[in-house]
């Protein structure tokens, strides 16, 4: 075991300048090597199961065209889930999807807050950090989370495209599906194809709302963003909604 392996977070461009903090919570499906992969099969250790599809590709994208710090997990969710707190069933999940899970299958109270001091807390950490040095440009900052979901969950085909969530506030996610469904583009809607009630928003309302930031999460069918290349289709995409969605003021814009 060495501390690069249990490494459970990237920062990229914090000091960016543009008017968003970018959060991607399940941006990779790397196991500890000390963990001996979970016991997880190769199909579940590549599935949607491990990590979001698709979302850091996203997320990079996003930064570099928004010029916006990104902090990023670095441990697959199945060690542990970094958008949940420790009393969630799921933060350690012994089955996910259709994927049993053998190395989380007897984890006891001891391992569970292990994991938890080894991955959520630095990771969340991280998060406070970058937000509270962070300087940005814009006035009004504001945060966003990245991630991705299944076309088909529990045999159920999804429509929808693009999901815009919210924890209690819904001005931000409200303005942003105001933009999108106006282009067009995507089949977007709000609290879909999950809200706050599936406990899904933890970060959201711990480095957002809960700071007064202005916050949504952004959640993207994955087969959207499956390849680099339709990752950066979507992030140029978003791009444009957001600062439609957030214009800087005409103020600030001439600075």
């Amino acid at each position: 075991m060495t501390n690069t392996d249990w490494n459970a977070v990237n920062i990229v461009n914090p000091q960016g300048q543009g008017g968003w903090l970018l959060v991607c919570e399940h941006a990779s499906r790397r196991i500890p090597d000390a963990l001996d992969g979970l016991g997880l099969s190769p199909a579940a250790s590549c599935s949607h199961a491990a990590w979001d599809i698709g979302a850091l590709d996203v997320a990079h994208a996003l930064s570099d065209a928004l010029d916006a710090p990104l902090v990023a997990g670095d441990i697959s969710r199945l060690v542990y889930d970094c958008n949940r707190p420790l009393e969630a069933p799921d933060c350690i999940p012994a089955r996910s999807e259709i994927y049993d899970i053998p190395g989380n299958a007897a984890l006891d109270d001891a391992g569970r807050q292990q994991r938890f001091d080894q991955v959520h807390t630095p990771f969340h950490d991280a998060v406070a950090r970058v937000r509270e040095s962070w300087q940005p440009a814009q006035a009004a900052p504001v945060l966003v989370t990245i991630h991705s979901f299944t076309p088909v969950y529990n045999g159920a085909t999804r429509a929808v495209e693009l999901g815009f969530l919210y924890h209690a506030q819904p001005a931000a996610a409200q303005a942003l599906l105001a933009v999108e469904q106006a282009r067009g583009r995507y089949a977007s809607a709000l609290n879909e194809p999950y809200a706050a009630t599936d406990g899904v928003t933890y970060t959201l309302e711990k480095h957002g709302e809960a700071q007064a930031l202005p916050a949504v999460m952004i959640e993207i069918r994955n087969d959207l963003i499956d390849t680099p290349e339709k990752a950066q289709d979507m992030a140029r995409h978003l791009a444009e909604s957001l600062t439609q969605a957030f214009p800087i003021p005409d103020s600030e814009a001439a600075e």
